[in-house]
């Protein structure tokens, strides 16, 4: 039976109600309550929802801050960073990591905006049900989850490679599969778990990037190594720029695969203990972070390895345990002298698929357990256990990674590729879609004439930052496009593989659409108060506030 707009609308609000938002009021006023009063009874609510099969609050400032930048240091920037500078030249990497930084930083901050006021487990997929059309929120929440589950055995066959690398004879799908049973169990224990392991993930990350910035101005001025560099390798003959502005935006793709998860700390917002304060502090700092991890990192590789040394490629192309070998981070550590550097960074690039696949698991238990409650996927799926783990979305994205895995492992060399390919346009079209959801957003904030003052932490530039965010999409599209067809030999099944996530995107938004006849949202009617966040005074820190550790790793990340 087709159901309208209103009485979706209406189960979805009476789902977030009474399930949603555990420490959080059923419907929160908009005048910000600071009563202690209030306060105490909704910390009661939090105590006694905790117990009842509720998600639980168990992530800190601290878990989010990590989360907010640890979780884009993927295997990408230690890998594959090293082709965009083989492709477009040292200065032109640097160009593109720019354009995507900058892109990166206004669909982060947009979601930041909407996360801190609605913390809701949901994210970007109940923003899009709220603020643009219930078929959007169907859409991106089945995309995303498959764009993930998709993921999984990815990245454990690379962390089985990865122990190949110091046991050649281990089969790749052994440690693979332990690997799998392990996240699983990893999520079955709860958020806060997750949280730590992916602060320490994180860290590892970022004191690695940390440190190679620095090998790499003590490589390029003599310091070490005893050879000055400077901006020599920028001189060569095709350098800096390597065919010119093409080159840059075709390698706007490696770039944009390389921030790839940015997106999750609005997931991981619905189940902060203090939203209201800990997705404002993250998002203070994505500027730097994108700065300091990324374009510091390719600016390095630029300045240390001339565009033309194959190692750059081959790192990116070749098969992993080589690629470890003549990855850039390996070869600027060795120009340093220093012993030992393929050991480190192989296992740098293990926690770093390690925390991926972690997170993989994470996101698509989050999205699909949103979808559940919302009625968008079977309502099993939005049940959740005493430990605040949503055990039945768990279970059905093991039982799909694990047919994954094994089209990976044992199946036809064609079924895995094309599923990648399915998902491949989801992570772009989703961050358009965030930037797009945001201005409908802003768009019934003021019809609802409500006080921008009042939102914990709003973007910065808007509504340009949006619009440039959305072109900045829309021109890495068309150079994946453009690029899949001068790609020699000319084959119309690698430009096919590039769109074909498109089409699917769209079969599922009007699909929804027509069956359930929805409604494009009218933002005077749109939801602005169900799960928005209220005011929590808590210090995580304790009554003597931080010490002089967590200011220093507060300082890292």
């Amino acid at each position: 039976m087709a159901e309208n707009h209103s009485i979706e609308h209406s189960h979805a609000n009476q789902d977030f109600n009474e399930k949603y938002t555990p420490g959080y009021d059923e419907k929160v006023q908009y005048e910000e309550q600071e009563d202690h009063s209030q306060e105490q009874s909704q910390e009661q609510s939090h105590e006694q929802n905790d117990g009842n099969g509720e998600l639980k609050r168990s992530l800190k400032a601290r878990h989010l801050q990590m989360i907010a930048i640890g979780g884009t240091i993927g295997t990408g920037i230690f890998l594959s960073s090293g082709s965009a500078v083989a492709e477009a030249g040292p200065a032109g990497a640097l160009v593109a990591y720019i354009i995507v930084g900058i892109m990166v930083f206004f669909v982060v901050t947009s979601l930041g905006e909407m996360s801190a006021y609605l913390p809701v487990p949901g994210a970007f997929t109940t923003f899009g049900a709220r603020f643009v059309d219930p078929a959007l929120g169907f859409t991106l929440g089945w995309n995303y989850w498959l764009q993930w589950a998709i993921s999984i055995p990815t990245e454990v066959v690379a962390a089985g490679i990865i122990l190949q690398y110091w046991a050649p004879n281990l089969q790749s799908w052994i440690p693979a599969l332990v690997f799998i049973v392990v996240l699983v169990a990893i999520n079955l224990i709860g958020v806060r778990v997750y949280g730590e392991l992916e602060y320490w993930f994180a860290l590892i990350k970022v004191i690695t990037c940390i440190l190679f910035i620095f090998v790499g101005i003590f490589v390029d001025a003599g310091v070490a190594g005893g050879n000055k560099i400077s901006f020599s390798n920028w001189k060569i003959d095709g350098a800096p720029f390597v065919g010119g502005a093409l080159s840059v935006f075709t390698t706007c793709l490696s770039a944009f695969f390389s921030f790839g998860g940015t997106e999750m700390v609005g997931i991981t917002a619905g189940e902060s203990s203090n939203p209201r304060k800990a997705v404002p502090r993250a998002m203070s700092q994505v500027f730097w972070r994108i700065l300091l991890f990324y374009i510091l990192s390719v600016f390095i590789i630029g300045l240390c390895i001339p565009y033309n040394d194959p190692s750059l490629l081959d790192a990116a192309y070749g098969d992993l345990n080589d690629a470890v070998k003549v990855a850039p981070f390996t070869t600027i550590f060795q120009m340093a002298n220093m012993p030992g550097a393929d050991h480190a960074v192989n296992a740098v690039l293990l926690t770093s698929v390690l925390s991926a696949g972690n997170s993989c698991f994470y996101a698509c238990t989050r999205t699909l357990m949103a979808l559940g409650k919302e009625g968008r996927a079977p309502r099993i799926f939005g049940k959740v256990n005493r430990w605040g783990v949503p055990v039945y979305a768990l279970a059905v994205t093991t039982v799909f990674a694990c047919l994954a895995f094994l089209a990976d492992i044992f199946g036809s060399a064609s079924v895995f590729p094309w599923l990648i390919n399915l998902t491949g346009l989801s992570a772009l079209l989703t961050w358009m879609c965030i930037s797009i959801i945001h201005l409908r957003f802003r768009k019934a904030y003021k019809a609802q004439g409500r006080d921008l003052k009042d939102l914990p932490y709003r973007a910065p530039l808007f509504p340009y930052g949006c619009y440039l965010a959305i072109l900045l999409c829309l021109a890495v599209l068309v150079a994946d496009i453009y690029y899949a067809a001068t790609t020699t030999p000319f084959e119309p099944v690698n430009i096919v593989g590039v769109i074909i996530g498109l089409p699917f995107f769209l079969i599922f938004f009007f699909g929804w659409k027509i069956l359930k006849k929805t409604k494009f949202v009218i933002p005077s009617e749109a939801d602005l108060d169900t799960g928005r966040s209220v005011i929590v005074d808590e210090d995580e820190e304790g009554p003597g506030g931080k010490q002089w550790w967590q200011k220093a790793l507060s300082y890292l990340a």
